[in-house]
């Protein structure tokens, strides 16, 4: 089974750290003095790069070799047996005001999920009647339109007035497909997934013409550690599903002690196809003509292919496989994905969804993300010959979607 998915904790960042279980008995006491200085590194001449090229080409001895490694996680080095009596008892006592602090941490996740179910009946109603805005059934209150242009006002303030100037001019040269008669709020959710960084490469053309027909997306909190998404639809030529659902379960666990809760599969609804509307295959025909007789036949072939309706099939588990050699070499990125994803529609998407779709909600997903570049200056460089190449190879680079650190959410 692929290695559970856990929750980052801040304990995380400090795994490179000198520990009891990683400490050599004789270490010194000033950690940061033994790494002071850069190590130096000799040449690798041409012998040595053969022998390690023939080394990773030994599959049998790459094994060998994790198996080993494998086996000294979680050893004692020896370091805290080597202590004074007195300091040991120290660490035990130690050890029995954890157990204390694990009880606390173990009740603090069962109140806070316990409030996390009180405020979903909370945000019930008013989802609700997002969802009958969008639709068209109703027309949102004079004092929910003030209240909403209040919040733009507040926010073009802010802008510089030359910025201001130049966006005014912008949106007079936008002319909108949408007509003003329309119902509510025309490909409302479609618009709110494509603003979603995560949902770039996932969303195809072909998939925007059904998702056209979606009217609403909702979450809720299972009575077990998990939550499921409902994705409602019109009537459509695509599908005979009014409703598609996906349930994410996570399990509890109490590992060294600490509570957690771990991703352990997710389950979605079969999609009821109508004919040739199946927008996760492709079907290829070819002719075959027999060698005897010259007659000709067309043959279908069906190809699987991307689509967003895909995330209703997600991988399946390591266990789930009956043979080891059909389990894919990519299965943890496929199930970090579709984990991420899920958790990305829950707490991002559907308390946000106006913001998606006015694309608030990407400046303010980059926001969380300012800091990050303080630490770097901009040089003056110029620009050397032979350069182009480079920029173009780094354009790509820009262009593919970077990949979110997943982060196991309480629910």
């Amino acid at each position: 089974m692929a290695a559970p998915i856990r929750s980052k904790r801040i304990s995380d960042l400090a795994a490179a750290a000198p520990t009891p279980q990683n400490t050599p008995a004789s270490a010194t006491n000033s950690y940061i003095a033994s790494h002071a200085s850069e190590p130096a590194v000799s040449t690798i001449d041409e012998e040595d790069k053969a022998a390690v090229a023939a080394t990773l080409a030994n599959p049998q001895l790459i094994s060998m070799i994790e198996g080993r490694l494998g086996g000294l996680i979680g050893r004692s080095s020896g370091y805290i047996e080597s202590l004074p009596a007195p300091v040991q008892e120290r660490v035990s006592g130690l050890k029995g005001l954890q157990k204390d602090i694990d009880s606390l941490e173990r009740d603090f996740q069962k109140e806070l999920r316990e409030l996390e179910k009180k405020f979903a009946g909370l945000y019930k109603p008013i989802f609700a009647r997002r969802a009958q805005i969008v639709a068209g059934e109703i027309e949102p209150t004079s004092e929910e339109i003030e209240a909403g242009k209040d919040e733009d006002e507040d926010e073009d303030e802010e802008k510089d007035e030359d910025e201001k100037d130049e966006d005014d001019e912008d949106e007079e040269k936008i002319v909108s497909p949408i007509p003003a008669d329309a119902k509510g709020i025309p490909e409302f959710w479609l618009t709110a997934l494509k603003n979603m960084p995560s949902m770039v490469d996932v969303i195809t053309d072909r998939d925007e013409e059904a998702l056209k027909f979606l009217t609403d997306i909702r979450s809720e909190l299972l009575e077990e550690l998990g939550f499921k998404l409902y994705f409602d639809f019109s009537e459509n030529e695509f599908f005979e599903n009014k409703t598609l659902s996906k349930t994410y379960v996570y399990k509890e666990s109490t590992e060294a002690g600490e509570m957690d809760y771990l991703y352990d599969h997710a389950v979605g609804d079969k999609i009821q196809w109508k004919p040739e509307q199946d927008l996760t295959v492709r079907i290829e025909k070819r002719k075959q003509r027999n060698k005897h007789t010259k007659a000709t036949r067309i043959v279908k072939k069906v190809i699987h292919t991307d689509s967003f309706f895909n995330f209703f099939s997600p991988p399946l588990m390591e266990s789930e496989y009956a043979d080891e050699d059909e389990i894919p070499e990519d299965l943890e990125e496929r199930l970090m994905f579709d984990y991420q994803l899920g958790e990305d529609l829950k707490d991002k998407l559907i308390p946000r969804a106006v913001l998606w779709y006015t694309g608030e909600a990407r400046e303010l997903d980059i926001d969380d993300f300012d800091g990050e570049d303080d630490d770097f200056e901009d040089d003056d460089f110029e620009d050397e010959e032979g350069d182009d190449d480079d920029d173009e190879d780094d354009d790509e680079d820009d262009a593919k979607p970077k990949a979110e650190t997943p982060e196991c959410k309480q629910s």
